[in-house]
């Protein structure tokens, strides 16, 4: 079996920035680190009895350390302010939640936890954690509409790209464009019936304006990009928004243990780089960035940081790949772009 080997990671000093260099304003709560998700089997919560050792649930506290380690010690520390995050008021829920929803996460809470679908646990503390993440978000947001930045970073958790009011996000909303590219999943259960597909393409006023971008798993950098320039690009240029936000998900990457895509941090980098020229021709440079899945406990952060290089348009990459080469034989992602181009342009009426 042939083998490569990969060389040795190497930080690439970084100049001091000037007083013109761009920042990202990263907002930060160490109080999201007491959202325990448990140990088991993978996600599961689930002890079987005969087994000696039993993982930390794919979703835990060392990933996201090691993404705030990476910015507060990496090569790409200059280029970051710090900004301390906060817990929403349940006021600010309710303009996206209904009360319903939050009341059995309350109750829950109370109750000391419960396991709100498969894979989800709701523990002690996870509900303060769950409003710091929301409340940091919104902070973030809030940097960019007040002036005060152009690019805000929530690095938050626990995940939230799942909560969902009633079963949707926009899908009935004309005025946010939500374009997803992911692996092809399939349906997770009663919480989230969505299965990601092509023709799940929003609903009334919002017919059209959910784009389902499934890739076939192995889909790598030349993918990706080839998806970013095909779908994402072009239909982001016809609906011309005023803001863009990039919601981040390092478990496409090659070596995620959830995922079953193949990205590295050049694939990364890019995707970095082309949303960054979006938001400089639509948004004045102005990008909301939402930290989301990513549970390599290593490479993610190192994936993180090769996207936030590609926002700030650093020339030279700062930092080697400690894991390097992927092959990767695009042929039958384009097909697959392919077909999902022609379908979008023949159903969707702004395109």
């Amino acid at each position: 079996m042939d083998s490569v080997e990969a060389e040795q990671p190497e930080a690439i000093p970084s100049s001091p920035p000037s007083n013109k260099t761009e920042l990202i304003h990263v907002f930060w709560h160490e109080g999201m680190l007491k959202h325990d998700t448990g140990k088991g089997v993978f996600d599961t919560g689930m002890d079987p009895g005969f087994l000696d050792v039993l993982e930390n649930h794919p979703e835990n506290s060392d990933s996201i350390r090691n993404m705030v380690s990476i910015l507060k010690r990496g090569p790409i520390s200059p280029f970051i302010s710090w900004h301390v995050g906060r817990p929403a008021q349940i006021s600010e829920l309710l303009t996206f939640h209904t009360q319903e929803y939050i009341n059995e996460l309350v109750e829950a809470d109370r109750e000391g936890g419960k396991m709100i679908c498969a894979g989800t646990f709701l523990n002690p503390g996870s509900w303060d954690c769950a409003l710091l993440a929301a409340g940091t978000t919104l902070s973030a947001m809030k940097h960019i509409i007040d002036g005060c930045g152009k690019i805000s970073y929530a690095l938050v958790r626990p995940p939230g790209h799942h909560a969902q009011p009633n079963q949707e996000g926009f899908y009935h909303s004309d005025e946010v464009l939500t374009i997803s590219l992911h692996m092809n999943h399939g349906s997770w259960g009663p919480s989230h019936p969505q299965s990601g597909t092509v023709d799940e393409l929003g609903e009334g006023k919002g017919f059209g304006y959910n784009l389902n971008i499934p890739l076939p798993n192995g889909t790598g950098d030349r993918g990706y990009d080839y998806a970013m320039r095909q779908l994402v690009v072009p239909a982001v240029e016809k609906f011309k928004p005023d803001m863009l936000v990039l919601v981040i998900g390092e478990d496409s990457s090659a070596f995620d243990p959830n995922g079953r895509q193949c990205l590295t941090m050049d694939g990364y980098r890019v995707i970095g780089q082309t949303v960054r020229g979006l938001a400089d021709k639509h948004s004045h440079g102005c990008l909301l960035i939402v930290q989301e899945g990513g549970y390599h406990i290593t490479y993610s952060a190192y994936c993180l940081h090769s996207i936030l290089e590609g926002v700030l348009k650093i020339p030279v990459p700062l930092l080697s790949d400690p894991i390097a080469y992927y092959p990767e034989d695009e042929a039958f992602s384009v097909k697959v772009i392919e077909s999902i181009k022609d379908y979008q342009i023949n159903t969707v009426p702004f395109l």
